[in-house]
């Protein structure tokens, strides 16, 4: 057993080596900056004999940034018709047959056209990564998957293009792009990010200052637990550390399920632990009785937690509290996530009972249970 373990270990050193390096450049908007870096940085890779070629930069027009294209040698896009116009895409073949040692593809949230090999841009990146070429990517705060909700909440907008939190966490460097609210402000109304007829509209909504520094603060910890993580997991640390696993309990009738799936795997994501996400098929909720909205939801939600990197366990049984306790046990959790309780007081009484039993077994295994809000 022990051989078997140590030659797996070996193997995945080797597929380890033989993959490419990944480095994102992470932005609290739109006109920090991010595109303006990676160009910049492939500059200083070319003048030090670097093979780095250009697989897709969007510049947006911006005169600063789309200047520094010139000298870089660039992979041209793909070319395809779609609803009638010719649009471009990233060539995900040609920049596998090509081969450069280093490849800029910007924009990592982007959905590609239909027809493309991938449904999105950073299933392309990921095969790059997996050809052992290095990628040197990009991508707004808003467009991680697990911070939708806290997104929505500050801007009011709902973020359709994003990429799971597995993403970002295979980044072997992870580097902010920092400005002031006044300067990304600044920039905005000096005309560096959009044109003179977005502008009025883009300071009444999204860049509102309390919004930006709210965004600010998200990617600054997002950046944070990404270092943490590195530092967990290659420096070797002389203490013992409590190992954390999270279960996040849901329920088909759970209104709240995805933003306790998101927010469990914030925290999963923090510690750099193992997650797993429970649902519990009491008898009136069996495939051929449970209603089909319900069923939709449950599916769309165990889509989510499987795309944020979360194990799913289905459970048959008539004791939802049991069958939880069995769950912590046999998987070591340490700290079970559950929803903020929708009950009318009468339901509350009826449901005492369950929830202290599901409480004290929690205490007694000295299992934290958080109540996400």
């Amino acid at each position: 057993m022990d051989e078997r373990k140590s030659a797996e270990h070996f193997l995945d050193l080797i597929q380890k080596s033989r993959r490419g390096k990944f480095k994102l450049y992470i932005g609290m908007s739109a006109g920090v900056g991010k595109t303006y870096r990676m160009l910049q940085e492939a500059h200083t890779l070319l003048r030090n004999g670097i093979d780095v070629k250009i697989g897709y930069a969007e510049t947006h027009n911006r005169p600063e940034t789309h200047a520094l294209l010139d000298g870089l040698p660039l992979i041209p896009r793909r070319k395809l018709f779609y609803k009638g116009k010719e649009l471009e895409e990233l060539d995900l073949q040609a920049i596998i047959n090509l081969r450069p040692e280093v490849v800029i593809v910007d924009e990592l949230a982007h959905t590609n056209i239909e027809g493309s090999n991938n449904e999105k841009r950073w299933q392309d990146v990921l095969d790059i990564l997996d050809a052992g070429i290095n990628v040197i990517s990009a991508v707004n705060i808003q467009h991680i998957e697990s911070l939708n909700e806290e997104v929505r909440g500050i801007t009011g907008v709902d973020v359709q293009e994003r990429i799971p939190d597995s993403v970002v966490a295979q980044a072997d460097e992870v580097v902010n792009i920092d400005l002031t609210a006044e300067d990304l402000i600044d920039r905005l109304k000096s005309g560096k990010i959009y044109e003179s007829s977005k502008i009025t509209a883009a300071l009444n909504n999204f860049f509102k200052s309390e919004h930006i520094l709210q965004l600010r603060e998200l990617a600054l910890k997002e950046v944070a637990s990404q270092v943490q993580r590195k530092v967990e997991t290659e420096v070797i640390l002389t203490r013992s550390i409590k190992k954390e696993r999270f279960l996040a309990c849901i329920s088909s009738n759970d209104k709240t399920a995805k933003n306790v799936i998101r927010k469990t795997a914030r925290l999963a994501n923090y510690y750099n632990s193992k997650w797993h996400v429970m649902y519990v098929q009491i008898p009136r909720e069996s495939a051929d009785k449970i209603a089909l909205d319900k069923q939709r939801h449950l599916i769309n939600n165990f889509k989510l937690a499987t795309e944020l990197g979360a194990e799913i366990i289905k459970v048959k049984a008539k004791n939802t509290t049991k069958a939880i306790i069995k769950e912590c046990e046999d998987r070591k959790i340490t700290t079970v996530c559950i929803g903020k309780p929708h009950l009318n007081l009468a339901k509350i009484i009826l449901a005492t009972d369950t929830f202290n039993a599901l409480l004290n077994k929690l205490s007694q295994e000295n299992i934290d249970l958080v109540i996400l809000s």
